[in-house]
């Protein structure tokens, strides 16, 4: 994996501030921002602080964060976007009192799944998009624990995709996170370790 430089991406809604640094890029999010469309809420939000680079077929992009959260709905990882109604937040969620991994996949209405990573807290988190063939496929670790696997969702072969570090503060005004690492490689030879 090479290093993206932190100044080589676009937001895609500005956050409150941003500080870049010998040991990563510090994001402080704005309070009530997210991204999400429609399902079951019945609303629109397309506020989420992305920066976003290009993400060729057959690469893999990893974004890695201390993980500290303590308010709802507090997150942050990967975004991968096509379009404003296409596109995948991958990552660390505070739900209901607790850290949980997931992703939230988008195509005209949002799909959200979560499963509870209790043990993660105060660790460092690294969550990486591999996008090869017709699809994207979302993994995730805590320190250098082995991956897990997230989501595998479609992704149009033929699509301009970007993707990049993402947060999130739907409830408060205060979430800073400390993104460590942005990174750019080779996609993953296959959605099974042992294949």
């Amino acid at each position: 994996m090479t290093d993206i430089d932190w100044n080589s991406g676009t937001w895609t809604t500005a956050p409150a501030h941003v500080e870049t640094a010998a040991d990563g890029m510090r994001v402080t999010a704005v309070e009530g921002s997210d991204a999400w469309r429609t399902t079951s809420y019945g609303f629109v939000h397309d506020t989420e602080h992305a920066l976003l680079a290009p993400l060729e077929p057959d690469t893999a992009m990893e974004v890695s964060f201390p993980l500290d959260f303590s308010a709802q709905f507090d997150q942050a990882g990967v975004f991968v976007k096509v379009d404003d109604t296409t596109w995948t937040k991958a990552g660390v969620e505070r739900s209901d009192g607790q850290d949980s991994l997931g992703a939230v996949v988008t195509r005209g209405v949002s799909d959200w799944s979560l499963s509870p990573v209790p043990g993660w807290h105060g660790r460092l988190v690294t969550i990486r998009a591999s996008r090869s063939g017709d699809a994207l496929t979302v993994r995730a670790r805590v320190d250098d624990e082995p991956w897990r696997l997230v989501r595998v969702a479609p992704l149009d072969p033929d699509a301009a995709v970007t993707a990049g570090p993402f947060c999130c503060a739907p409830s408060r005004g205060d979430l800073t996170v400390h993104f460590t690492a942005w990174r750019l490689g080779a996609a993953d030879t296959s959605l099974h370790p042992d294949e």
